[in-house]
């Protein structure tokens, strides 16, 4: 999820500025139903606890009592936090908040972040923590999912219908004249502007610097002097703010598929692109070496086929035997959802076969899981309108034509069968209705406990050069590497990591710099 830049949590709904970070959590649903290329399950619900809606004052924010009631398995609260923190006796806005606890001897509490921006804490609690964290990980803490503001359940960013989703993530907007980019500027801004008439005054304040303060306020609240926490793709991103805005409360950080928020515009829209088009390359490879390939010849020859499939998707979309063609970005979207995982790459396997004859029912059906769509034409969840919105608050790019024509050029040499589908990213915010908040100066987070930074040396969405980086970038990191393929590490890579990662959460144990798994 920045990215083109942001570290992106997903890939493109049109070429977009920030990174593409998809959660972790999206990936299980799509390794889950991509075998029977079934609808997106649903969302479980979550019924939160009222608390005092007249909390105002920093000292009565920090002082609240969460109102905890059950929600299935789980506990379930809401936290009242300032719309904007330079106000705290200002307007207030709502955190849903979700927690399993600790059935033995309890280290603290444990936050989960699954990335995006966009995607769901409190969803990730059940479909990633509970099942996937090492089980004295999840028998010693409080394990906490959030939504953070603007997503879900949390004062949620509210754009247009799902009809309204179907075109916006459809279009193939022509970028090779001024006119194109003139047409998508112009599209984006509708959309915003129904994300402000339909959000109201959050649209403003969905940023990230704004969700780690509020991080902040949950620590406190839950009665914890230093805040545990494990972040995926994007949340590494608000980690390393939490880190540098507190240091001094730093606990246990674990950062996952790492996105460095000093990295430019460009250089994550770049990199991502050379990650998923790495990706590619070793699906192809893969396919190959296997029997019932549909791409035949050489690597070079297969990644060719799969850019035949998407120039061709672009030209004259494919029939899909549903009054939904599949366009170039869904095309682009379905091949780059299973790339995250490959546990998934079968699938990817079968829609290209498919592609190949002409057919994109099954890249689209992919595409419609990598946006929460469901069959009946609903969206089961506001990640994508809430990736817009938090990208736009951060880092909104260069909306100079000229430079984003020389940026793409770029992009698209460095990745020649994928790139195409990461420039040009400025046309998203460029006429979006609030202010840029940014980030910050320094994420150096001097004095800040150690923080274990994880990178897989292939991840396609956060390429290992930012866990890298970011390593580096933060005063007190440490970097542990996967030597494998997919989107993070931690619950889904091997025992290595798995030890490692829970030896530091237990014990506080942090690994060798450069341990490599």
């Amino acid at each position: 999820m920045t990215p083109a830049p942001e570290a992106l949590s997903r890939p493109v709904p049109a070429p977009r500025r920030r990174a593409l970070v998809r959660a972790v959590a999206a990936v299980a649903v799509a390794a889950l139903a991509l075998a029977g290329c079934s609808a997106p399950r649903e969302q479980t619900e979550v019924t939160t606890a009222p608390t005092a809606a007249d909390v105002r004052g920093l000292d009565a924010i920090y002082a609240q009592e969460l109102g905890w009631q059950a929600c299935g398995d789980l506990e379930c609260a809401t936290l009242v936090v300032p719309l904007d923190h330079e106000e705290p006796d200002g307007d207030t806005i709502e955190i849903a908040v979700s927690r399993h606890r600790a059935s033995g001897e309890k280290l603290g509490s444990l936050l989960i972040n699954p990335g995006g921006p966009g995607s769901s804490g409190i969803d990730a609690l059940s479909s990633i923590a509970i099942p996937r964290f090492g089980a004295e990980v999840v028998e010693r803490y409080d394990l906490v999912g959030f939504d953070p503001r603007g997503v879900a359940a949390s004062t949620p960013v509210t754009c247009v219908d799902g009809p309204g989703m179907d075109r916006i993530v459809s279009t193939d907007f022509d970028f090779t004249t001024d006119e194109g980019i003139a047409a998508a500027e112009a599209a984006y801004g509708e959309l915003g502007a129904a994300c402000l008439q339909n959000t109201g005054p959050v649209l403003e304040h969905v940023d990230t610097v704004s969700a780690a303060k509020d991080m902040d306020v949950l620590r406190a609240v839950l009665g914890d002097d230093a805040l545990h926490y494990v972040g995926y793709s994007y949340g590494t991103q608000l980690g390393a703010t939490y880190a540098a805005l507190f240091p001094e409360h730093v606990g246990r950080l674990v950062l996952d598929g790492a996105l460095d928020p000093t990295l430019s515009s460009q250089e994550l829209s770049e990199g991502q692109a050379r990650g998923f088009e790495n990706a590619l390359r070793a699906y192809v490879a893969d396919c190959q070496a296997g029997a019932g390939c549909p791409l035949t010849g050489s690597v070079d020859d297969g990644l060719d086929q799969v850019k035949q499939v998407l120039d061709r998707a672009r030209r004259s979309p494919l029939p899909t035997g549903t009054d939904r063609p599949l366009t170039g970005t869904l095309a682009f979207s379905g091949i780059a959802l299973p790339l995250y995982d490959e546990q998934s790459w079968s699938a990817l396997t079968t829609g290209l076969d498919a592609a190949l004859a002409g057919d994109g029912s099954v890249l689209l059906q992919l595409a419609d899981l990598y946006y929460d769509r469901a069959a009946d034409g609903t969206y089961t969840s506001n990640s994508t309108q809430a990736f817009w919105a938090i990208g736009c608050a951060d880092d909104r790019g260069t909306t100079d034509v000229a430079e984003m024509r020389a940026q793409a050029a770029a992009i698209e040499e460095a990745a020649p069968t994928v790139g195409y589908y990461f420039g040009y990213g400025g046309v998203i915010c460029a006429q979006w209705p609030v202010p840029e908040a940014g980030g910050l100066e320094d994420y150096s987070a001097e004095g800040a406990a150690p923080i274990v930074v994880v990178g897989t040396t292939n991840d396609p969405a956060t390429p290992y050069a930012w866990a890298e980086s970011l390593a580096g970038t933060l005063d007190s990191g440490t970097l542990l590497t996967y030597e494998g393929e997919g989107h993070t590490a931690y619950g889904r890579s091997n025992t290595c990591i798995a030890d490692a990662v829970d030896a530091y959460l237990l014990e506080g144990t942090v690994p060798d710099d450069g341990t490599r798994c």
